[in-house]
């Protein structure tokens, strides 16, 4: 199949599906404007989904907890869904999540959170990686088969009949990228899914996947450390009208505000590797040198009545191409301070300023692209 073509099959399925189950799924238009109105919120559309989301988007990873290996520690469950209440109430409607962020525990606490809130928010979730409980460890498994079940355990967690946008996790290397578009295509069909996509993709990659249907969304990483997808990502996903959605826009914790030299990481968080996906950001004597310089851009902040979360989150909504940035959050506290960062609207003697101190960074070097281990 030509790329034109799956595209077309995959948008007609897409406008059908849409057209025959989601119409009362909408956002509650007069809540939504209530909370426009109340909040500091801005709106943007995702690529060509159809689908309008907040600029700032919660993201669910750290609410996950640390199950078996690989996330971030443990998390009051009462608090996550505080945080996910006050999302809401603050014009939050993107949440983002996935089966492998705490082996479905986030999926589960945000299905519990929204509760009667569904109609209200734009659920992504994530399918084809998994914890294999023989091999004791992640695994990726993007085939037809795999995609369909992960897509029904999902729903079933969230605790809803359809989800917003359904993201393949990370390339398979022994995946299918036919049978996957297949299992695409399926759930469009069924009305089950509304848009789909991938993450942490290369461009090559998305050729391939495009050749067998239509790539909606993206998703990558991007903050002010990590500015890999400029140089090809940004130019393809422009081109093709595809949703760009950033995660990591507090660098992974670095640019939160609370590290200092003192900092240091359990056995079981990823970032005790101090490798953040093929650069070396947290290694040895990077991280000391990468904590140093955030709080100069802390102080920065500040001296403009503002918080470092803000900054980082400021600094990636100020580009057009980003249809959302991901935060991780899981208090409430972190929330509201997080979605006021949408409203600062960096000038160019600022900018100038922030690039001067980002001269002090550490490990800025390494893959051309997103490594996912």
């Amino acid at each position: 199949m030509k790329t034109g073509e799956g595209d077309t099959k995959m948008s007609r399925c897409s406008v059908d599906a849409r057209n025959s189950r989601v119409t009362s799924r909408n956002l509650n238009v007069i809540e939504l404007a209530r909370r426009r109105k109340r909040g500091r919120m801005k709106y943007r559309q995702l690529g060509s989904t159809g689908i309008e989301v907040s600029l700032l988007g919660f993201g669910m990873w750290p609410i996950g907890g640390t199950q078996h290996a690989g996330d971030y520690g443990n998390v009051d469950d009462d608090a996550a869904v505080a945080a996910i209440h006050r999302a809401l109430d603050l014009g939050v409607t993107l949440f983002d999540t996935a089966p492998a962020y705490g082996n479905g525990r986030a999926e589960s606490i945000l299905g519990t959170a929204l509760g009667t809130r569904r109609r209200d928010s734009v659920v992504v979730t994530k399918c084809a990686v998994h914890w294999d409980y023989a091999k004791e460890q992640w695994v990726t498994t993007s085939n037809r088969e795999a995609i369909l079940a992960s897509a029904e355990q999902s729903l079933q967690r969230l605790r809803t009949d359809y989800i917003d946008v359904l993201l393949i996790h990370v390339p398979d290397p022994e995946g299918s990228p036919a049978g996957s578009m297949a299992a695409f295509r399926e759930l469009v069909d069924s009305g089950k899914v509304r848009a789909v996509g991938v993450s942490n993709f290369t461009t090559e990659q998305l050729d391939e996947y495009r050749q067998h249907g239509s790539i909606q969304v993206q998703q990558s990483g991007y903050n002010m450390l990590d500015r890999r997808t400029e140089t090809k990502m940004v130019p393809y996903v422009s081109a093709n009208d595809i949703g760009f959605m950033t995660y990591g826009s507090l660098c992974h914790g670095l640019f939160s505000g609370t590290w200092n030299s003192k900092t240091s990481f359990a056995a079981g968080d990823w970032r005790s590797k101090g490798d953040v996906f093929g650069l070396p950001l947290f290694l040895g004597e990077n991280l000391a040198k990468n904590i140093e310089m955030a709080n100069r851009l802390k102080e920065f902040a500040e001296s403009r009545s503002h918080t470092l979360p803000q900054l980082a989150i400021a600094w990636v909504a100020m580009h057009d191409f980003v249809g959302t940035c991901l935060a991780g959050m899981i208090t409430p506290a972190e929330v509201e301070d997080n979605v006021t960062g949408v409203d600062w609207s960096l000038t160019p003697a600022e900018l100038q300023e922030i690039d001067r101190i980002l001269a002090g960074a550490a490990g800025t070097e390494g893959a051309d692209h997103y490594v996912v281990k």
